[in-house]
């Protein structure tokens, strides 16, 4: 039986971003313990011409766990919180500090409940293009970074990710940072709607959808208290043509791949909280029910 000491980092889902955030974990040797859904004997991320191998193994088993952690890294998808309960369960304790390393502005509202009283759950904003390949391994595409809230539990998160090639930012104003991440990955929802990767944006009746669509996210996203620029759609859609052609997206790949994609927490949310301030949301409503019917079916 496997038995964990509150010095011990552990990441639960080693996909594209837990791997990443393993890695560098690893080169500075603060290597965590693994836990996900598919048994693994190590993990690969290719840097550039660098290629990083954590060791496993990749724990499949939450009833092998015997204590909390003192750190806990959540890098699965919103659809697969459920699924992660039984490890948040065994790993998380009252000592416990919980990086939710999820897309959307929900995080701390849907995993919440699937933790023990005294866990602090932190959000972050993660801001690395790391892409699963084919082989299993994960090419990390840029710099990594995060952004946390400037407040309770983030100094661990931070403590633990120190001299690692992860910058962390401590931001004051997290809900302005969180939806200015919410409104790219809605427009990234474009990229699985049409099966295209970021060269898509070049085109000049896609950019001008990206741009009524964007500004209809800000009205929400202000409602919500963000504060953000009347130039910012602008600049996402600046960011996705200054892009690699075939740059892609988690949802884009999770479509390919025949997964259940995260259209509610990264589209959705704009409809449901754009209802809740009185705010029409035209553009975002058909882009919901395009992606929600692409994702969830009936085939």
């Amino acid at each position: 039986m496997t038995s964990l000491r509150m010095d011990d980092v552990a990441i639960i889902g080693p996909g594209a971003i837990g791997s990443t955030v393993a890695a560098v974990l690893h080169e500075v040797g603060r290597t965590p313990v693994l836990y996900g859904r598919t048994a693994r004997d190590d993990l690969e991320v290719l840097v550039g011409d660098e290629t990083i191998r954590v060791p496993g193994p990749v724990r499949t088993d939450p009833v092998l766990v015997d204590g909390a952690a003192a750190t806990v890294f959540l890098a699965v998808k919103a659809t697969q919180v459920d699924g992660a309960a039984p490890w948040l369960a065994k790993l998380c304790g009252p000592e416990t500090v919980l990086c939710v390393l999820q897309n959307g502005v929900e995080q701390v509202a849907m995993v919440s409940p699937h933790v023990p009283a005294g866990t602090v759950v932190v959000p972050a904003v993660v801001w690395f293009p790391a892409q699963a390949q084919p082989d299993g391994s994960v090419r990390l595409r840029g710099s990594a970074r995060l952004t946390l809230p400037d407040g309770t539990g983030a100094d661990r998160v931070a403590e633990t990710l120190r001299g690692t090639r992860c910058t962390v930012e401590l931001a004051s104003d997290f809900r302005s940072v969180a939806w200015r991440k919410l409104l790219q990955n809605a427009a990234a929802g474009l990229m699985a709607l049409t099966g295209r990767r970021a060269g898509m944006f070049a085109r000049a009746d896609i950019a001008e959808l990206t741009r009524v669509y964007l500004r209809e996210c800000l009205r929400v996203a202000r409602a919500e208290g963000a504060q953000l620029e009347d130039d910012v759609p602008e600049e996402i859609l600046a960011g996705f043509r200054a892009s690699p052609a075939d740059l892609s997206t988690s949802i884009l790949t999770d479509r390919e791949a025949g997964r259940a994609m995260e259209w509610d927490i990264r589209n959705g949310v704009v409809s449901r909280l754009g209802r809740v301030h009185g705010i029409p949301t035209p553009t975002s409503d058909v882009v919901t029910a395009l992606l929600a019917a692409t994702s969830d079916g009936p085939r």
